[in-house]
């Protein structure tokens, strides 16, 4: 998508044009992927509700992944790191985390996805940690000594790896509700 126009008009055309590019008709969609969170809450919202329309009206399996979990997908595994920090901005001085250990050539999950106070996050980081997620480039110059980042290009979640999992999830059989999927915004909006 032009990242000068805001998702929710540039969605259905986006998602028509992307199915016209690769000559499919929406009949042929037998998945519909999406992450589910955490993230903003209005992106989170369209995202998730195009995605289960989608998966309804197309009869389409449905498959949701964390948005931290794409992050890590995307994360280079490296020897030299013990530990993969995935972040995302979830504003108030505060970020959504999760931590990943090297398991087998790919990052394994080692905590579940939570709010963490940004001072808290950096006191914890150790030296031969990578982090990764959008707002590391804010943080670069208060990271400890010793942490890498992940490539610029690579902490934005993709859906290159979004595709990625939910094929692997809907392989071993995996299947979400559309009527139950619901976004994990990882706590109450501000008006809340």
């Amino acid at each position: 998508f032009d990242p000068t126009q805001r998702s929710a008009r540039a969605l259905a055309p986006g998602v028509r044009e992307a199915l016209t590019r690769a000559g499919w008709s929406p009949t042929d969609v037998d998945v519909v992927a999406v992450t589910s969170g955490p993230g903003s809450f209005t992106g989170l919202r369209i995202g998730v509700t195009t995605a289960k329309t989608l998966a309804y009206a197309l009869r389409a399996d449905l498959v949701a992944v964390n948005t931290l979990d794409v992050l890590a997908r995307q994360a280079t595994v490296d020897a030299r790191h013990a530990r993969l920090h995935a972040v995302l901005d979830a504003h108030r001085n505060e970020l959504f985390a999760a931590s990943f250990r090297c398991e087998a050539a790919h990052w394994t999950r080692e905590t579940p996805s939570h709010l963490v106070g940004i001072d808290a996050w950096l006191k914890a980081l150790r030296p031969g940690d990578v982090v990764t997620g959008p707002i590391v480039e804010r943080l670069a110059s208060r990271l400890p000594s010793g942490v890498d980042v992940v490539d610029p290009a690579l902490r934005t979640p993709l859906a290159g790896a979004v595709a990625e999992i939910d094929v692997a999830l809907h392989a071993a059989g995996r299947r979400d509700d559309p009527w139950r999927l619901t976004p994990w915004y990882g706590r109450l909006a501000a008006a809340e």
